[in-house]
């Protein structure tokens, strides 16, 4: 029996990218099956909404066997590959568990998919981190991978073995290498969030702030702990970046992609944007800490979006003042409802 509606995979899916991906896939008439790793709670706050509406499967990227039994269930035509230990901080604390999953996870949900049905298309999230340290002021899907934290080399790995799945064995397997991608449903260990939650419980007077990545409260007597101010980024819209993910997988030939916004700021003007949209002046409230350093910081460069745009036909559309705005309106609203 032909089935009536495409069905796809997407590992991660209660992360930023899975649950905007998911929600993109089921307005275009998919079916979306998601994976989750198994834990006393299967609460997300990012796929709370989708309860009903995408199927869910357990497992992990460090378990081949589960990988291939779920592909074998639900025979997906595409597979978007989102999982990951994703953050680049953690990769130093946890650089071996960081190779197992977000580098070779990647090979084993490769060989799941070939060993099921190697006609699938299969999606994988590469970074903007596998540039690392170059010197390159823009950087294209022709620039030079010198990686330079874990978290990098493992998404450098990620990358190459899609390539040689499909150059050895004809698989339609892509990377996209998406360059910073923020939004609402960020994770608190970034950056952006860190910054516009810090702001909404600044302006709002929350007693008791959530968590930073180092278990301590986010905000403590009025002042925000960050790292190196003077780092800077290429940063864009991650609801707008799923669907250039999507458009990788409907093309008639497997092609790499940049997707970025070749535009560049800085933590500093990230801060100044933030506390600017309650009235409030950044350098009263921010402090650069030791221990929010990485031990080696990825150089400042731009991605070049332009063989996306001639060949997806995709561009960014929302401005880096309007996606910080949106993002410290929106936690505004969730403390306010506390």
């Amino acid at each position: 029996m032909m089935k009536n509606k495409k069905v796809a995979f997407i590992t991660g899916v209660a992360g930023q990218d899975g649950s905007y991906l998911a929600e993109f896939l089921l307005n275009k008439g998919y079916k979306v099956v998601g994976l989750l790793r198994r834990t006393t709670s299967i609460h997300r706050s990012n796929i709370s909404h989708l309860a009903g509406k995408i199927s869910i499967e357990f497992g992990d990227l460090l378990d081949y066997h589960t990988l291939e039994a779920v592909i074998r269930k639900h025979r997906p035509d595409e597979v978007y590959n989102l999982a990951a230990q994703s953050v680049p901080a953690d990769s130093w604390t946890h650089p071996i568990y960081t190779g197992e999953v977000t580098a070779l996870g990647v090979t084993r949900m490769l060989e799941a998919v070939r060993s099921v049905d190697p006609k699938i298309r299969f999606y994988q999230a590469s970074s903007r981190e596998v540039f690392g340290g170059g010197a390159t002021t823009v950087c294209s899907e022709e620039t030079p991978f010198l990686a330079n934290n874990p978290y990098g080399v493992a998404k450098v790995y990620g990358h190459l073995i899609t390539r040689t799945y499909r150059e050895s064995y004809g698989m339609f397997a892509v990377g996209g290498i998406l360059f910073n991608h923020e939004s609402p449903r960020r994770s608190l260990h970034f950056v952006t969030r860190k910054v516009t939650m810090g702001v909404a419980c600044i302006k709002l007077g929350i007693k008791h702030p959530p968590l930073n990545e180092i278990g301590e409260a986010l905000v403590q007597d009025g002042k925000l702990s960050l790292g190196n101010l003077d780092a800077k980024r290429d940063w864009g819209y991650a609801k707008e970046y799923v669907e250039a993910i999507w458009l990788m997988l409907q093309q008639t030939k497997p092609r790499d992609y940049v997707i970025a916004t070749n535009t560049l700021f800085s933590i500093r003007d990230l801060c100044k944007v933030a506390f600017s949209y309650v009235g409030l002046n950044w350098e009263d409230h921010v402090i650069s800490k030791k221990e929010f350093l990485r031990p080696t910081e990825i150089t400042a460069s731009r991605g070049d979006y332009s063989k996306a745009k001639k060949e997806l036909g995709w561009q960014p559309k929302i401005s880096f003042q309007e996606l910080i705005e949106l993002m410290v309106e929106t936690d505004l609203k969730r403390l306010s409802r506390r």
